[in-house]
């Protein structure tokens, strides 16, 4: 992959209201572009920008005529960002971040720049949770946070288009060479949290509900409850380890809520981290399973990205939250 200089782009000016001089970008024609490729479409990003569409199309050509690149490629069913669009798109969001933060820092009477970060994850509590009780630490006004519960491959292409900051998944022997392939295609980093043994959930009353250990034989005959993956369904890309093991029947839900109800009152099973929560403590189990297997769970990032303080933070919570909950906890 190419890689570009820091100092290879570009000037761009600090003021936001600064106009054009000679064929500089402006730091308003970045913050342009950022938006079109975050919403997929000039109207949408013109609407959130009150702004017209025709000024950013002119950003959009002027800025491709300047770099010499193709940022978006158009079409009936709208607006995408190409590869090269993305490598530079990373260094706009660099660029930007940090004339913010000098803005934020130097600029007298500067009202201050509102900080965001999105968490995109499979399906798991403890991200939840751990958000929620680091959402609380900021008080006040100039935050915005975003946490998005979704699909494996969705993860994955929101830390590569950059609509999140950090990605939340887990790679196994099974899934890691599928998975770890579209993460470098992506051009993002796996980073390990921690790893866990695959445990059984089910609910108080199951059949299972006893046992200390459960062989992977024993929950054959019961259903299995397992998150919708959309068109890149497969079983590398389930959320739950074994998801080629048969079973009576499968139960494919989308959301989290749904699955506590299945497993409190229902007889099936999934399959996921020893990481109980105050969501699965009341009429839940977590039971080990018999197997050398292991999950690796993780975060990915993008490699053109720093990790934002606020990033940074929100793992250090999670991985508080993991050393508390986790049953059979085997280290980071």
């Amino acid at each position: 992959m190419r890689m570009w200089a820091y100092n290879s782009v570009r000037p761009v000016r600090a003021r936001r209201s600064a106009g054009r001089m000679g064929d500089a970008m402006t730091l308003q024609q970045l913050r342009y572009l950022i938006e079109i490729a975050a919403c997929g479409s000039i109207s949408q990003a013109a609407h959130n920008l009150y702004t017209s569409q025709s000024s950013l199309s002119v950003a959009v050509k002027d800025v491709e005529a300047e770099m010499g690149v193709t940022i978006f490629e158009r079409s009936n069913r709208g607006i995408t960002t190409t590869r090269e669009g993305m490598e530079f798109l990373g260094y706009a969001r660099q660029v930007v971040e940090q004339a913010d933060l000098l803005e934020q820092r130097y600029a007298r009477g500067a009202e201050p720049v509102e900080q965001h970060l999105s968490v995109s994850s499979q399906h798991y509590t403890f991200c939840v949770e751990s958000f929620l009780e680091f959402v609380d630490e900021y008080e006040g006004s100039g935050y915005t946070f975003t946490l998005r519960e979704c699909r494996t491959a969705e993860i994955i292409g929101d830390v590569r288009d950059f609509r999140s900051d950090v990605g939340i998944l887990f790679l196994s022997s099974f899934n890691e060479q599928v998975i770890g392939r579209a993460i470098d295609d992506a051009n993002c980093t796996f980073r390990r949290l921690f790893t866990a043994k695959p445990h059984v959930f089910v609910g108080a009353s199951h059949p299972l509900a006893s046992r200390t250990l459960v062989q992977l034989g024993d929950l054959v005959e019961y259903p299995r409850y397992t998150f919708e993956q959309g068109n890149a369904n497969s079983f590398y890309y389930a959320e739950e380890p074994f998801a080629e093991l048969p079973a009576s029947k499968r139960v494919i839900i989308s959301d989290r809520g749904t699955l506590s109800n299945l497993l409190a009152h229902h007889i099936g099973y999934t399959v996921s981290t020893g990481v109980m929560s105050s969501e699965m403590t009341t009429g839940v189990v977590a039971i080990p399973i018999d197997t050398k297997e292991v999950m690796n769970v993780g975060y990915i990032v993008h490699n053109e990205r720093q990790l934002s303080s606020l990033a940074a933070r929100y793992i250090e919570k999670l991985q508080l939250f993991i050393e508390e909950y986790q049953v059979g906890y085997s280290g980071l």
